[in-house]
């Protein structure tokens, strides 16, 4: 399938998202007004912890969280579709495939075991309204042989009779053949082995620029960012604490949790001692302070202001962090002896000589 004049690589706008869930303890916060902007045809990477809320955004974007989870605050504007917090029904199915494309943190748990990849398909078509089944099947065919693989093999095959990066491959093509422009590919690379991990990303490049897409990939791993986004955001307990162009923020972090991810990844090369683990866990659906900064448990640079006040969004060139330190540091906040102690420590810790904190792919930045 070629790209269409008329389906061009969509913008999209987070604004102000909040999704929280019901509990015996009430609705608690997954994510908290979060904002985000997808350019169109950029590749967005969002990194952080295990259960920092990357994949509850991910399912934002097509208004697929289930209960007891809700939307409960924000919109997810997509061009050629408005506001898909808003959509519902027949309107909401067929946005999902036809113009969001959807790869599954675990590709298994996307297909049906009892049907083949290509019965699947033919479903896939059919509940889309596809006239051309026959087309359908030669561009699914199509997309797997690009993806090294025997596309009238797979399609003929069970979900069992498929390894994990082939099923991970075929998610990717089921996500694609409708000609969807916005994908969104959460944890593509999760329990895959080096070489294909490294084949996953490739596919991710080349179809993503031949095809035009927005692309949105959720992962933990900063060297799959590293590797394919053009733009990063760092979310911890439900909120993006900085974002900007990757290799900017990889390269000269300012929020201290982006620094720690940083120093936590093993070298190749050098003093093995430089890298190291971040201090504490990070917090749990129910142990998201309601006030502050939500790092503050964890940081070394706490301020008493961290206690109560949430962190300003300071906007340095085209990256954007929401620290209190980086605020005071950068002269957007009222300044006091222990905010300049702080910084002073920030300015000392944070330097490249003092972490070791190199690009991830093992330069000196």
């Amino acid at each position: 399938m070629s790209v269409t004049p008329e389906k061009k690589a969509p913008g999209v706008r987070v604004s102000g998202l909040s999704v929280v869930y019901r509990t015996p303890a009430g609705e608690l916060p997954a994510i908290s007004g979060i904002d985000l902007e997808l350019v169109p045809g950029s590749i967005t990477g969002v990194v952080g912890e295990s259960g920092s809320g990357k994949s509850t955004l991910a399912l934002s974007l097509l208004n697929a969280v289930q209960p007891p989870g809700r939307i409960s605050a924000g919109s997810v504007e997509i061009d050629g579709l408005g506001d898909v917090v808003k959509l519902r029904g027949e309107e909401l199915r067929k946005a999902r495939g036809r113009h969001i494309g959807y790869v599954f943190q675990a590709a298994q748990n996307s297909l049906n075991p009892l049907k083949t990849v290509g019965k699947q398909l033919l479903d896939l078509g059919r509940s889309h309204e596809v006239a051309d089944l026959r087309g359908l099947v030669r561009d699914a065919r199509d997309l797997l042989g690009r993806m090294g693989m025997d596309g009238a093999r797979v399609l003929d095959s069970h979900q069992h009779e498929l390894s994990g990066g082939m099923r991970q491959r075929v998610g990717i093509m089921l996500a694609l053949v409708l000609n969807a422009h916005l994908v969104v590919l959460d944890e593509p690379t999760t329990a895959l082995d080096m070489i294909t991990q490294a084949t996953i990303l490739r596919i991710v490049r080349e179809v993503h620029t031949e095809r035009g897409l927005t692309t949105l990939v959720i992962t933990h791993d900063l060297g799959v960012v590293a590797e394919v986004a053009d733009r990063l955001a760092v979310m911890y307990g439900g909120q993006v604490v900085e974002q900007g162009p990757t290799m900017e923020v990889l390269g000269a972090p300012r929020h201290p949790y982006t620094r720690g991810l940083l120093r936590a990844i093993p070298r190749l090369v050098g003093d093995i001692g430089e890298a190291g683990a971040l201090p504490g866990r990070p917090p749990t659906l129910g142990t998201i302070p309601a006030r502050g900064c939500v790092f503050r448990e964890r940081c070394a640079l706490r301020l008493e202001v961290c206690e109560t006040e949430r962190p300003p969004v300071v906007t340095l060139g085209a990256s954007i962090v929401a620290c209190h330190v980086v605020a005071q540091e950068t002269g957007q906040a009222g300044e006091t002896a222990e905010t300049r102690e702080a910084v002073e420590e920030q300015q000392v810790v944070g330097s490249p000589a003092a972490t070791g904190v190199r690009d991830v792919r093992g330069e000196k930045t």
